[in-house]
């Protein structure tokens, strides 16, 4: 899991690099940074994630991007398609905040189940 969070946690840097000539990137270098960071203390800090604190706002974190993705849904038909890609920005926005909710989900589920072991290695 360890790579697996390295590659996200640098996938979301690049998402959030090739930001800069967007008029309004700062924006959504920020949607992409967010689960960066996570992704990032997931790959070298995995230990943090335990506490309740870093999870109560990972949480939160999570909670924003899922309704990101139902507030800025693609309104394309057929938004999967590569056609629309090229044609819709609004299609590259919602994909891009669907990715990004995938890797706050994935750091989250793996932070609870670290959680979970680590509870039960106390008893």
């Amino acid at each position: 899991m360890k790579y697996l969070f390295a590659v996200l946690a640098l996938l979301m840097v690049l998402f959030a690099l090739v930001q800069f000539n967007d008029p309004d990137g700062p924006l959504w270098m920020v949607f992409y940074g967010v689960p960066a960071i996570w992704a990032g203390l997931a790959w070298m800090r995995p230990h943090v994630l335990v506490r309740p604190a870093p999870l109560l706002l990972l949480g939160a974190s999570l909670m924003a991007g899922l309704v990101l993705v139902v507030v800025l849904w693609p309104p394309a038909e057929e938004w999967w398609l590569t056609e629309v890609w090229w044609e819709s920005e609004a299609s590259r926005e919602g994909m891009g905040l669907m990715l990004a909710a995938a890797v706050l989900l994935a750091v989250f589920s793996w932070s609870l189940s670290l959680r979970t072991k680590s509870a039960g290695s106390r008893h």
